[in-house]
Order: C-alpha cells, then sequence, then structure tokens
C-alpha cells in the first residue's frame, strides 16, 4: 500500500522532457514546492531512491540527482542507512501555510491576487492585434526598410567598444553625455534651436517623454486644453496624471488659439498640448500667425506649450516649419521628439528640449525610471549623428514614403472620388479621409475584417460632424496599397447598400 507522503508525491509531481529544464530539477522545484506551502512538513521521510523512481517511473540515476539537489540547497537532511527528511522550511524562506484541501492548486499559478491594490482605468490597453493579411495603423514607418545589415555591423562594433564597459560600470551619469552633445548639434541643425547639452535629455519614447513631463506640471483637477481630436495616448496619460482635459476646436490652420483668449483667464490653465507641425490625426499644420499668438497667450496666461513634434523627419514638399520652441524666448515650450523613426523601434529614442530647471527635474524622474537608458543604442546614434548616416537613411526613405504618399492618393481618387474627401499631406505617414456619404465605420471595420483588412478601433473617428479615419500608409507598398484601397472601397459600397 502507498503510504500517505508517497500519494502525495505522485498527486503534487508532474514533469515532461524539456529541452530548457532537466527533468530532476523540474522534480525538485515542485518538491521545494510543496515544502514552502507546508504540504510535505518538517521531519517528513522521503521514500528511498528506488521506490522514489519507481513512484515516479524515473531512472533510479534521477531519483539520486534530485535529492542531491534538495540536500545542496538545504531542504532536506540526507542521513546514511536512515533515510532522507525534509528540514525545516524556516532554514531557506518562510513556509507557505497550506491546507490538506486544493492539492491540484500547486501545478497552476493564481489568476488573481489575493490583496486589494489600484487598478487604473485610464491606462487600459488599446492595443488590438490581429491575424489579417492587411492593416491600417494609424501612420507607422514600415520596418522592412531597416537597413538591418548595416545596424547588424554597427551593433557589433559597438559591443566589442572598451568604453562601453567604463559606462556600463559607473556609478552614476556623466552631466552631459556624448550622446547628448551630438543629439543637441544634430537638432540645432535641422531644427533651428540654439540649445545647449543641458537643455535636452533622452528617453525611451514619445510617451515616456509626455508621462515624466506630465509628473511634472499637472497635479489633480489642473486644465489642460488639447484639440477637439488629438492623439489617445497622451490624453490617457494626462487623465492618469488626474488632469481636467478641456477640447477647443480645430480648423484648417490647426488649433483655434483666438479660443482660448475668448474662454480662459490668466492662471486658469495648466498646460495647452499641440502637435503643432502636424496635427494629430487631422495632419493640418498649425498657421505661423497662430503659433505667434499661442506663444504669447502663454506669457501672459501663465501655461505651458506642450509641443509634441512626433513625425518631423517626414517632410515631403517644401521644408518643415521650425517648431515653435524654436522661438521661445520665455521658457514656456516643452517640445518633444522623436529620433530613428526610419530605423527598427530598438533604435528609436524620445527626447524633450526645455529650460535647463525642467530638464534636470526630469532626469530625476528618469534616474528611477530608466536610469541607464540603452547604451549600445546610444552608442551606435551618437555615431551615426556624428557621420551624417541619420540623414542619409531618412532621405532615403522620404523618398520611397514620398511615391507611396502619392499613390495612395492617386488610388484614393480612383476608388473614393465620389466617397470622400482628402488633403494631400505635405508630410507625415498618414492622410485623413473623410467620407462622404457618412456610414457606421464599426460596420465599415466589421465588413472590412471579412476581406481580410483589419481597421483598429483607434483610426476611427465618428461623431454628430465627423465620419473619418487616419489612413496611415508609411508600412503599405504599392502592391499593397491597391489591394487595401480596393477592399475598402468595396466594403465602404457593402455597408452604404446594407449589404451583410
Amino acid at each position: 500500500m502507498h503510504s500517505p507522503v508517497n500519494d502525495k508525491l505522485q498527486s503534487l509531481i508532474y514533469f515532461e522532457k524539456s529541452p530548457n529544464t532537466s527533468i530532476y530539477i523540474q522534480i525538485a522545484q515542485q518538491i521545494i514546492n510543496a515544502i514552502q506551502r507546508g504540504y510535505l512538513t518538517e521531519g517528513t521521510a522521503l521514500p528511498g531512491t528506488r521506490k522514489f523512481s519507481d513512484l515516479l517511473s524515473i531512472n533510479r540515476n534521477t531519483a539520486v540527482a534530485v535529492y542531491e539537489e534538495l540536500a545542496s540547497q538545504g531542504w532536506v537532511d540526507v542521513i546514511p542507512n536512515k533515510g532522507t527528511f525534509v528540514l525545516k522550511p524556516e532554514k531557506k524562506t518562510a513556509a507557505i501555510k497550506g491546507t490538506s484541501q486544493g492539492l491540484d492548486k500547486l501545478k497552476t499559478y493564481p489568476e488573481t491576487a489575493g490583496f486589494p491594490f489600484q487598478s487604473s482605468f485610464h491606462l487600459a490597453s488599446t492595443e488590438e492585434f490581429s491575424i489579417h493579411k492587411y492593416v491600417i495603423n494609424d501612420g507607422k514607418p514600415d520596418l522592412r526598410l531597416h537597413p538591418t545589415h548595416q545596424f547588424s555591423k554597427w551593433y557589433s562594433a559597438s559591443m566589442k567598444r572598451a568604453s562601453l564597459i567604463s559606462k556600463w560600470n559607473q556609478t552614476q551619469d556623466e552631466s552631459y553625455t556624448t550622446f547628448s552633445k551630438e543629439l543637441c548639434n544634430y537638432l540645432n541643425a535641422t531644427r533651428g534651436f540654439h540649445i545647449k547639452a543641458n537643455n535636452i535629455v533622452s528617453t525611451r519614447s514619445t510617451e515616456m517623454s509626455l508621462y515624466i513631463v506630465s509628473q511634472l506640471l499637472i497635479k489633480e483637477n489642473d486644465v489642460v486644453l488639447v484639440g477637439d481630436l488629438s492623439p489617445y495616448k497622451s490624453n490617457m496619460i494626462f487623465q492618469q496624471a488626474g488632469a481636467n482635459i478641456i477640447t477647443i476646436p480645430v480648423d484648417a490652420h490647426g488649433m483655434d488659439v483666438d479660443f482660448i483668449e475668448k474662454n480662459f483667464t490668466k492662471n486658469s490653465i495648466r498646460c495647452v498640448y499641440v502637435c503643432a507641425h502636424r496635427q494629430y490625426p487631422t495632419t493640418v499644420t498649425l498657421s505661423a500667425e497662430r503659433r505667434l499668438k499661442l506663444l504669447q497667450l502663454a506669457k501672459v496666461y501663465g501655461f505651458a506649450i506642450i509641443e509634441d513634434d512626433f513625425d518631423y523627419d517626414f517632410q515631403f514638399d517644401g521644408s518643415a516649419m521650425v517648431p515653435m520652441a524654436s522661438a521661445d524666448g520665455h521658457g514656456v515650450v516643452i517640445y518633444l521628439g522623436r529620433l530613428g523613426q526610419s530605423f527598427f523601434p530598438n533604435f528609436q529614442i524620445g527626447f524633450v528640449v526645455a529650460p535647463e530647471n525642467i530638464i534636470q527635474e526630469a532626469k530625476n524622474y528618469l534616474q528611477i525610471l530608466d536610469k541607464q537608458g540603452d547604451l549600445i543604442q546610444k552608442q551606435i546614434l551618437t555615431e551615426l549623428i556624428h557621420e551624417g548616416e541619420i540623414h542619409r537613411l531618412i532621405k532615403k526613405n522620404i523618398t520611397v514614403y514620398k511615391q507611396r504618399r502619392d499613390y495612395l492618393c492617386a488610388c484614393l481618387e480612383t476608388h473614393f472620388n465620389k466617397y470622400a474627401t482628402w488633403q494631400v499631406p505635405e508630410g507625415g505617414l498618414a492622410v485623413w479621409l473623410h467620407f462622404e456619404p457618412r456610414i457606421s465605420l464599426v460596420k465599415l471595420a466589421e465588413k472590412t475584417k471579412k476581406h481580410n483588412l483589419f481597421l483598429p478601433k483607434t483610426i476611427l473617428y465618428q461623431n454628430k460632424n465627423i465620419c473619418a479615419i487616419r489612413f496611415g500608409f508609411g508600412h503599405l507598398n504599392e502592391v499593397e496599397i491597391e489591394a487595401v484601397v480596393t477592399i475598402l472601397k468595396q466594403s465602404f459600397e457593402e455597408v452604404m447598400h446594407g449589404i451583410y
């Protein structure tokens, strides 16, 4: 007859052949788990190695290895000619009290926490996953254009640099790294800035940049002004910080700055969030007149301007309008940008440009969130900036994206000239496509799925005045653009005529 200990061992232990974890390790880990939970108590005699091997149908050498592993970690005491006995679990860690019921739960991990915690409604993920052949996003680059072979060489070279080890081992960050200085020089040359290294800090992404800035600026119920159509991620971050978000109109000239002057008073606004270069999602540019007035209002009313320049690099026609931050003489603008959007995501960074005292506070937050950052990434980007490689890659990719923009607009003219209006954007990787007649965009998305095209909810904009999508084209080549627009038109007509 089996002893109670043997019965417990059979019910608790499960293992499988795995290239990653040896069988004896799997078994030892589960016995340790059983001891921690109190199912095997101090002094319990474990079966001999022959009996143990028969019990689990394993080789005796494996059984010996299990006990040796347990003994080496101090979980059991092997006494010659007497047997193997469980030691006090307190000698390793505090015992986890177990009951005589629910031994099957030992093989699973709890689905929910056994304690209360604060959940975040505002930061709930908006990500949607799809297995469809085609996807329209909100304007992301094509990772297929990333120069993989070149980056492999640069990455390998950076890994071999002796200076990298000293940077990893340093106890604190240098005041102004070579990367900060190169990035500063690059921005001065490309964006018309006159900044020094103490005016900039780099982050993992613009979302991290905005999160840090929101922690610096916003207190509970502070008023934050955004466009009546604005990036959903930025709104999530402001809401999480406790802001009172108020929307203001956006028209063909960008955010309506006069609306601020007419409806708000001095010291009633904490900050204004604006995508001056290309408003998200409509792609319109804030006019020069409104930029100057917004800067004046910020000085008089005492609010900060958060200028999110998320796609400055993608300018196709003419010259890009320089950021408002380049004309800020009163320290009212916090500028958020990206570098390396033409590269694979691991090589992209975000950065914040602001007065020195703001940057210093931002660094205080950053040393908690991401003290060291990715040193190899910074090493590579430093060299790419210094050698002019980033500028060459951007110019090369802009040629491709401009061709794709023109091809998309030609396809829209062929298929949607009766059903939609749009403006050919001077830059960026998306087109604002406004449908007329208006239909249910939710139904449109359902219909396109049946034709192997996925429209995420985050690109759909519909209210009493708007029926539009932000059509990102950067990730699609010309063949894919043709297929996507064809499916979109077919689906649109099916919804319009009630075909299900």
